[in-house]
C-alpha cells in the first residue's frame, strides 16, 4: 500500500471523517499478520457477523481472540475503544443541557443501554431544575419486584438530595413495549415517591434505537 494511503497518513491529512470503518479499526490494532494487513484483518472481523460495525458495540474479549489474527491484546484494544466510544456519548450528552423531555434522557442512554443482552435498571436523579445530579445503578437481570425493590430505588436520591427522578431500563429484545411488570413496578415507585417526596417523572424503556416513555403513552 502507497504511503499516501496508509489509515494513519489519510487520517491526518483528509481528516478523521473520510476513514472507512475498517481503516479507522485499522489504525487501532496497528498491525496485521504475516499473511493479511491491519485493513484487511478490520475487514475479516467487521464481516465475523451480519451486523458488521455493530457487532463491536457488544463483544467480548474472548469472541475477537478467537478471530485469526486477533489476539488478546489487539481484542483489549478494540474493546476499551468501544467502551471509551460509549463513556464519551454519556458525557457529551449529560453536559449539554437539563433534562426537558423523555427523548433528552432516552438520547443519553440509547447508544449504550440498546446493545445490552441483559435488563438493565436505573435511575436519573435531578434537582429542581431537572438537571442531571447523579445516575445510579439499580439493579441488572429480568426485570421484577423482587429485583427492583424501592429501598434500593430510593437509597441514592434520598442521600444526595434528589428532588426528583426518572426510571430507565433496556429491554434486550429491542422491543420497548412496556409489560404488565413494567407498569406494575412503576406505579409501586411511585406511591413511594410520593411518601417520601421524591418524585417519579417518568420511566423510560430503551429499544433498539426506539424508546417509550410511560409518561408520554398517559400509563403513569
Amino acid at each position: 500500500m502507497a504511503e499516501s494511503e496508509r489509515p494513519r497518513e489519510k487520517l491526518i491529512r483528509s481528516g478523521v471523517k473520510n476513514l472507512s470503518n475498517a481503516e479507522l479499526l485499522a489504525i487501532l490494532i496497528r498491525t496485521g499478520t504475516k499473511e493479511i494487513s491491519a485493513i484487511d484483518l478490520s475487514q475479516r472481523i467487521l464481516s465475523a457477523r451480519e451486523d458488521g460495525l455493530r457487532y463491536l458495540a457488544d463483544c467480548t474479549i474472548e469472541e475477537l481472540s478467537n478471530l485469526k489474527g486477533i489476539g488478546k491484546t489487539k481484542a483489549c484494544q478494540i474493546v476499551a475503544a468501544v467502551e471509551l466510544g460509549k463513556r464519551l456519548s454519556m458525557s457529551i450528552s449529560k453536559a449539554k443541557f437539563s433534562v426537558q423531555s423523555p427523548k433528552d434522557v432516552a438520547n443519553i442512554f440509547m447508544e449504550e443501554m440498546r446493545y445490552y443482552k441483559k435488563e438493565y435498571f436505573k435511575s436519573v436523579l435531578l434537582n429542581t431544575k431537572n438537571e442531571i445530579i447523579s445516575i445510579e445503578d439499580v439493579s441488572i437481570g429480568s426485570l421484577n419486584s423482587s429485583l427492583v425493590h424501592p429501598r434500593e430505588v430510593f437509597v441514592g436520591p434520598i442521600r444526595k438530595s434528589a428532588s426528583s427522578i426518572i426510571l430507565i431500563h433496556n429491554h434486550p429484545s429491542g422491543n420497548p413495549k412496556p409489560s404488565n411488570e413494567d407498569i406494575k413496578i412503576t406505579k409501586r415507585l411511585m406511591e413511594v415517591g410520593k411518601i417520601i417526596g421524591i418524585e417519579v417523572l417518568d420511566h423510560i424503556i430503551i429499544g433498539d434505537g426506539k424508546f417509550i416513555s410511560l409518561k408520554e403513552l398517559s400509563i403513569i
